[in-house]
């Protein structure tokens, strides 16, 4: 199955299947359907014919058998702060929505910088630190197993990172069953 995310800087009508759009005027994540008349962007599931050219797309294979859950999330770092080397039980899709943000992953560092986007597989982990001089966020759509709604999924590898201050907060704007 195709993971994608398009940008729609003029909007986007409303139309069925597996996506979530987010208005980036409002901060708010709307399920299939969901219209949004200006800025936008879309994750959708197999849907790249009819979006058009992604900004970025991956293939998954998300377990047979198990239920799954779609949720939004925006995430916002003061300047300077860091989310310890975690992990996150499914597969998502971020776009840096201001500031800039490394990320380290896999042996491989990249900053990304506002209107970029990147994937992150199911626990597969990560250090990110945001801009030392400039609050950073990003919004992201994540895969989940359906026994994680509600939960925070971030897992710290280091369990002496569990007890640091944790500066960054994430706000919850969509969680539904996913519906492919």
């Amino acid at each position: 199955m195709i993971f994608a995310l398009y940008e729609r800087p003029e909007g986007v009508g409303a139309e069925p299947g597996a996506r979530v759009v987010y208005d980036l005027a409002a901060n708010v994540a709307h399920p299939a359907g969901g219209r949004v008349d200006g800025p936008a962007l879309v994750w959708a599931l197999d849907e790249s014919a009819r979006e058009g050219a992604p900004a970025l797309a991956v293939e998954l294979e998300l377990a047979a058998g198990t239920k799954w859950l779609v949720r939004c999330d925006r995430v916002d770092f003061p300047a300077g702060s860091v989310a310890y080397r975690h992990v996150h039980p499914g597969p998502g899709i971020r776009r840096l929505l201001f500031g800039s943000l490394t990320i380290e992953s896999d042996g491989d560092t990249h900053t990304y910088r506002a209107g970029e986007a990147w994937f992150e597989g199911a626990e597969q982990p990560v250090l990110a630190t945001a801009s030392r001089t400039e609050e950073t966020a990003f919004v992201r759509v994540l895969l989940l197993p359906e026994e994680w709604a509600g939960r925070r999924t971030i897992r710290y590898l280091d369990a002496a990172d569990e007890e640091k201050p944790s500066l960054q907060r994430a706000q919850v704007l969509l969680e539904e069953p996913l519906s492919p």
